[in-house]
Formats: C-alpha cells, sequence, structure tokens
C-alpha cells in the first residue's frame, strides 16, 4: 500500500476517489476532511508523521492527486466524528 504513495504523480490524475462516505453518513456522525497540499515530500512527511503519531494509517489517505499550483499535490483524509 505504501507504493501508491511512491509512484509517479501523473499516473494518480486518473485514480478515482470515492466519496461514499460522505455522502451518506450515520445521523450520528459527520464527515469531517483533511487536507495536505504542497510539494510532493512535504505531504508525504505529514502523512507518515501522522501514521507515527497514531493518528491515521497511511492507506486512508487518498492517493497523491495533483494540486492547485504547478509542483503541488495534495491528499485527502476523511473521518466520521460523533455529534453527540
Amino acid at each position: 500500500m505504501l507504493k501508491n504513495f511512491l509512484s509517479d504523480t501523473s499516473q494518480t490524475s486518473t485514480i478515482p476517489v470515492s466519496t461514499d462516505v460522505v455522502d451518506s453518513p450515520l445521523p450520528s456522525q459527520e464527515p469531517v476532511k483533511l487536507l495536505v497540499v504542497g510539494s510532493r515530500r512535504g505531504v508525504l512527511n505529514i502523512i507518515y508523521s501522522l501514521f507515527h503519531r497514531g493518528f491515521a494509517q497511511v492507506h486512508e489517505w487518498s492517493p497523491l492527486l495533483p494540486g492547485p499550483k504547478p509542483g503541488e499535490v495534495m491528499s485527502i483524509l476523511i473521518r466520521q466524528i460523533s455529534t453527540k
């Protein structure tokens, strides 16, 4: 699974990202999206840093996607939080 984050970003632009979990959350749950945008190295650094802190598994993040500016990439993590 780590290999997905090490591939060429030009190949990741055609990978669909499912948002099914966002479209139908449980009544007592609310989706929260975390977006990391920056250089490839910076984004991967944040993903691995959060993994080492026990915040999120690496495979829970979306594949690296093209960012809003040339040379940038981004990755998204969606978490469900309790609204109670």
